[in-house]
């Protein structure tokens, strides 16, 4: 069965859906916030030049969400499936960023919930990476069950995280 990378996804408090070029607007909107950055690698993606080519990248992958609040369906971050190898049986989940309104937990769990339930239909293995300063994100991953079992250097070259999480540690 092929992996479906843009499904529509939704929870109780989003909805997950294709990246389309007519989201820039809003979700630049969001990313323009200087502080969604600060423990980033890219920490100048609210500039406008930075982040248009960072949303370019994001259609071209094939994989990238747009992150809707479900009760009024505005955009309020996006993330995206990379990486997905057939032979090891994994997939990425990364590049996920959220307006600061939703931060604290309880959305980017949802948001993870639903991208690895997703997932876990076709892989048995999902991995993140984090950068080393990162760590609102090393949290993040922790609290949704995920276990550093490495590093590697990101596209950026800096250092991160390998986080998985296997389908039978799941609990979704």
């Amino acid at each position: 069965m092929k992996i479906n990378l843009q499904p529509t996804l939704s929870g109780q408090l989003v909805k997950l859906r294709p990246l389309a070029e007519e989201d820039y607007q809003s979700l630049y909107t969001v990313a323009a916030d200087p502080l969604i950055w600060a423990q980033h690698p890219a920490k100048n993606r609210h500039e406008e030049q930075v982040f248009q080519t960072f949303f370019a990248e994001s259609l071209a992958s094939g994989g990238a969400l747009s992150i809707l609040d479900a009760a009024d369906e505005r955009i309020i971050g996006s993330s995206r499936y990379w990486g997905y190898d057939a032979q090891n049986s994994e997939i990425e989940i990364g590049w996920t960023f959220l307006s600061r309104a939703c931060w604290g937990g309880v959305y980017n769990r949802e948001i993870k919930h639903l991208m690895l339930q997703h997932a876990f239909r076709f892989v048995t293995n999902v991995i993140f990476l984090v950068g080393y300063d990162n760590i609102r994100s090393q949290r993040a991953v922790e609290k949704i069950g995920g276990l550093r079992v490495g590093s590697k250097p990101d596209d950026f070259g800096e250092s991160s995280y390998i986080y998985r999480i296997t389908a039978a540690a799941f609990t979704g």
